[in-house]
């Protein structure tokens, strides 16, 4: 058995919890300005000592797994916040603030405003150590390349992450890093993989580099795109390698479940819903299928003669065979009634506040039935959780 991965410690505080898995995995899902969810989850595994030994990170959940797995283990908290704080930045606050926000009879009227006003800033004056609106824009464009096709300049992203990231320590195999990209040439999906080669900055812009918004990025000859554009959760990346007993907490930022629009705007926030949601059904009815054929080796292998184990075939499926453990804790971020169709752009402080406390709350609830993260009954081999699943 395989704890999670540890560094020496200044205090108890500090303690990583072991626990019964080979991989503790941690599943970002894209999502933009709604990843600050994602590090409100993350200090909550934090505080209860829990350190994942895999990060797997698509678009914006691809940039917070870099600042994790680059910081030392007591700075990966404030270093998140420092992002976060960071890229929601603005010259000039709001006069409407969140204390008068929170006190007038009409907040919700209030917040919605906040929001529309950070995300209009956004498209219009980019976001600092962000990205930066291009100038002509690109249909004025007279030259060819990034400027012609797209409508931000990341080269502020670049920067934030080679001053917060530690790309020796990322690299170090301490945590193994997967984060997915799309290859514009062949569309398909691609992960970029500690476990495989070395990652720097522009593996994380390519994961992120969501089109029309931001340009391609070129890595080795070839030019990727944000891997949300084929599919939004590294679920798969981490259930489809080698059959290990696995804890994942998956972080989503978007949910396939909700009402029927009943206007425009609710139809492009609905739609946004569904096509960056997760196939998390499909993605464990797969592993289940893959349990129940291991399950069916090992009874056929019991029924083979002893002497048949010297087969290296036979042994090698034997390992196959053996019995795994997958326990998959699910948290969805739940949109708020006072957040529309731009909510992944809207990078103002008060809602990244807002989504941060989401995901702490969130994982303190999950926490709070130590249960949760035992390992499945033998029979089944694999168990989801959800604290706001209703069925």
């Amino acid at each position: 058995m395989l704890n999670v991965m540890r560094e020496p410690m200044q205090s108890t505080s500090q303690m990583t919890k072991p626990l019964p898995y080979d991989v503790v995995a941690l599943v970002l899902q894209g999502g933009g300005a709604l990843g600050a969810y994602q590090a409100g989850v993350y200090e909550g595994l934090h505080e209860a000592g829990i350190r994942p030994n895999w990060l797997a990170g698509i678009s914006i959940g691809a940039l917070n797994a870099a600042i994790i797995a680059g910081s030392p283990e007591a700075e990966r908290v404030d270093r998140l916040r420092k992002f976060w704080e960071s890229i929601c930045a603005t010259p000039v606050e709001w006069p409407a603030g969140e204390g008068l926000a929170n006190a007038l009879p009409f907040a919700f009227d209030m917040r919605s405003a906040h929001n529309a006003f950070a995300a209009m800033r956004a498209l219009f004056q980019g976001q600092p150590g962000f990205f930066k609106p291009r100038f002509p824009p690109p249909f004025l464009s007279p030259f060819s390349g990034d400027a012609a096709t797209s409508f931000y300049d990341t080269a502020p992203l670049h920067q934030t992450l080679e001053r917060l990231v530690d790309f020796d320590r990322l690299n170090s195999g301490e945590v193994r890093v997967s984060v997915g990209a799309v290859n514009v040439r062949t569309g398909n999906l691609t992960y970029f993989d500690t476990a495989q080669r070395r990652l720097g900055p522009k593996h994380f812009t390519a994961s992120g580099a969501l089109p029309p918004g931001f340009p391609a990025v070129e890595i080795e000859g070839e030019h990727y795109w944000d891997g949300g554009v084929v599919s939004n959760t590294p679920l798969s990346r981490v259930l489809s390698g080698e059959p290990r007993d696995t804890l994942t907490f998956q972080i989503d930022l978007w949910s396939a479940r909700g009402r029927v629009p009943y206007d425009m705007m609710e139809v492009s926030s609905r739609q946004k819903d569904i096509q960056y949601s997760s196939r998390t059904r499909a993605v464990t009815d797969h592993a289940l299928r893959m349990q129940t054929l291991r399950q069916a080796l090992r009874k056929t292998i019991e029924k083979l003669p002893e002497s048949a184990m010297q087969d290296p075939e036979i042994r090698a499926i034997a390992e196959m065979a053996r019995h795994r453990s997958y326990n998959i804790v699910h948290l969805i971020y739940q949109t708020k009634i006072h957040e529309g169709h731009s909510r992944d752009y809207e990078f103002g402080l008060n809602a990244m506040r807002a989504h941060w406390q989401s995901g702490l709350d969130d994982i303190r609830r999950t926490l709070a039935d130590p249960r949760r993260l035992d390992p499945p009954p033998l029979e089944l081999g694999i168990v989801t959780h959800d604290v706001h699943r209703r069925d």
